[in-house]
């Protein structure tokens, strides 16, 4: 913890304290940190000019991020991070031997050449189906949320929330939060996945389409590792919505 702290505390020897910080990664799955930033490098996809990191409360968190899928998917290295010491790395650390260090959580998702040009197609053309899904959306959700789009960086999940480019990612806030300092006001993004059930549902639903909206807002809240404003009124909101689908 202490060499970590020095990257931001030296910034004469920054590079050279980077160099020997370890960390837990998606290459190994386990709690232990002894992957280095040249370690990370070694490894990564032709094409890829980012260091990923994710950060979470735990470690269990930020293993089980649903803002990991698409890089479990295409096999890319995600380094996981978990101590409140790593916010103060990542604030410190702009980049690595030339890499830059970008969050999985944090503004639109390019990963560049590690997309051909046909997934990139897909994309547009899924971004267009929804476009009448995600204004209803947005118009449902109001102020909780800045913008709602279609996202691929979701595999499995419905939806994820996100942190605007230049806004305080969600565990940083609580973090400043929890210690007692003033964090600027910012709404998240809500990102939903055009390929999963729920989410095609929706676009048919009529009768309960706010509940499954917020629903699938205070859900990926959750896995983030937010907390909810209103826990009552989310369990309420599903006990109905089940009830609903067991009754047809």
């Amino acid at each position: 913890r202490v060499l970590k702290e020095g990257v931001g505390e030296d910034p004469a020897n920054r590079e050279r304290i980077a160099g020997l910080l370890r960390f837990a990664s998606t290459h190994a799955d386990t709690q232990e940190e002894s992957v280095s930033l040249a370690d990370y490098i070694g490894r990564m996809k032709e094409g890829q000019d980012r260091i990923y990191t994710v950060s979470a409360d735990s470690f269990t968190a930020a293993k089980n991020s649903p803002h990991l899928e698409i890089f479990r998917k295409k096999g890319i290295e995600v380094l996981l991070l978990s101590e409140r010491v790593d916010e103060w790395v990542l604030g410190n650390l702009a980049e690595f031997d030339g890499k830059p260090l970008a969050s999985v959580a944090k503004g639109g998702l390019d990963l560049g050449k590690l997309e051909d040009e046909a997934e990139k197609q897909a994309q547009e053309a899924q971004a267009g189906e929804f476009k009448e899904l995600v204004g209803k959306m947005q118009a449902s959700l109001g102020e909780r949320v800045k913008e709602v789009r279609v996202t691929h960086r979701l595999t499995d999940s419905p939806a994820c929330l996100v942190a605007d480019e230049h806004d305080l990612g969600g565990n940083l806030a609580r973090l400043l939060k929890a210690a007692g300092q003033k964090v600027p006001d910012s709404k998240p993004i809500l990102e939903i996945n055009p390929g999963h059930l729920v989410v095609q549902r929706l676009k048919h639903e009529e009768t309960r389409f706010d509940d499954w909206s917020a629903v699938l807002f205070d859900q990926a809240l959750l896995a983030e590792g937010g907390q909810l404003e209103d826990p009552a009124a989310f369990v309420r909101r599903v006990n109905a919505l089940m009830l609903e689908m067991g009754s047809k």
